[in-house]
């Protein structure tokens, strides 16, 4: 029985230390293609024009409900982006905090945003869903941009590097990073140690190609890609899923491409409620069963491997306890095998900090570098506590988007 269990723990320390050293390394390590320089073109004389004809025309989409406040601050931050052709098409959804009045009256300075109304919702699609698809129907230029409204981009040159990887005519998405404001407490940390990890790993098993989401609140793609998959009609009626799982459907290992550029980050206010945190988790969670079978298995794998490493970690602790109490003795394959599973574990441990450590650095340093062996356990716990409750959960709620 004993040796079983330290079987099992090395297999799982094993499979982790395949994804730490061959997968998440990759983003560690990525070089970033330089970002095309927008703005010297445009300040050049004579050059306006030629820059347009160089670079493909973008519309940035703001699907957005009762977000005054938010829209009051970002579209300014949108309109002076560092690009010579693009929109900002804004779609106001049933808003009835005063946006539609704003929209009307008040960004008539703001030359390069615009907006629709949706005034209801429909049965057939998730409202969010509805905005997008009518957002790029009506988009003038064939390259969308995603943002949402409660975001700031990092630089006004978000656009110009987010859409940098879509120069080559081989790649149709670029998936982009959106990391959390920082605050105190608890609840913060592990909201952007969740989002930092959800990172790693989707850029990495991009870099790896096997693309499997990405994040709405930054990612760009081409509207023929998303026609040509007929858009959101295979989750048409799933609340959320209008950013992963119309990647985890469209990307494949030749289209798919990031965006790593510090520049390029789009931050976003972090939920600062547990309630409010839990019902986006919940959205979240609800649409993971969508992904492609091939998906599920590797994100099994990858956090089934991470939570067991630790679990069995602690199980083979208390079992060497029992024995030093008990003064039972080990044999000498058992003693080998709790050798050899203890010091891979700790290079797992050692391995893990410094490649995530390197990967957090170059995202804007969403954690520091001196918990993240702190942010493993508590990823490790925070995973074991969502399965089981993902497991055992029956209950049915409506979900919004917003």
């Amino acid at each position: 029985m004993i040796t079983l269990l330290l079987i099992a723990w090395l297999v799982m320390v094993s499979i982790q230390l395949i994804y730490i050293l061959f997968i998440y390394s990759r983003t560690a390590f990525y070089r970033q293609p330089d970002r095309i320089d927008a703005a010297s073109q445009l300040d050049s004389p004579g050059k306006p024009a030629a820059a347009r004809a160089m670079h493909p025309g973008i519309t940035i989409v703001v699907c957005a409900r009762n977000e005054l406040d938010n829209l009051t601050e970002l579209l300014p931050l949108l309109n002076g982006q560092n690009y010579p052709l693009f929109e900002v098409l804004v779609m106001d959804d049933r808003s009835t905090d005063g946006t539609g009045q704003f929209l009307e009256n008040d960004i008539a300075d703001l030359n390069l945003v615009r907006f629709i109304r949706i005034d209801k919702e429909h049965e057939h699609i998730t409202p969010k869903k509805y905005a997008l698809t009518i957002a790029l129907k009506k988009a003038i230029y064939p390259i969308v941009l995603l943002t949402d409204a409660d975001c700031r981009p990092a630089s006004d040159n978000w656009l110009a590097g987010m859409v940098t990887p879509l120069m080559a005519d081989t790649k149709d998405i670029s998936l982009g990073f959106s990391p959390y404001d920082y605050r105190p407490g608890f609840l913060n940390l592990l909201i952007r140690s969740e989002t930092l990890f959800t990172a790693v790993q989707y850029f990495s098993l991009a870099l790896a190609g096997r693309p499997y989401m990405g994040v709405g609140r930054n990612m760009a793609y081409r509207t023929s890609l998303f026609f040509a998959n007929k858009g959101f009609y295979t989750h048409i009626n799933v609340v959320g899923g209008d950013d992963d799982l119309f990647i985890n459907e469209a990307a494949t290992s030749r289209n798919t491409a990031v965006c790593l550029d510090p520049d390029t980050f789009m931050w976003s206010k972090p939920k600062e409620t547990w309630a409010d945190w839990r019902l986006q988790k919940r959205r979240h969670l609800n649409v993971g069963k969508y992904y492609k079978s091939g998906n599920k298995i590797r994100l099994g794998l990858l956090t089934g491997s991470h939570v067991l490493s630790w679990l069995l970690a602690l199980v083979v602790g208390l079992v060497v306890l029992f024995h030093e109490l008990t003064q039972h003795s080990f044999s000498v394959d058992e003693w080998l095998l709790l050798l050899i599973g203890a010091n891979l574990f700790l290079f797992r441990g050692l391995v893990f900090w410094g490649i995530v450590g390197r990967i957090s650095s170059r995202l804007a340093q969403t954690i520091h570098w001196s918990i993240i062996p702190f942010m493993d356990l508590l990823l490790a716990a925070y995973y074991s506590l969502a399965g089981v409750k993902t497991l055992f959960s029956r209950r049915k709620k409506r979900l919004f988007w917003r």
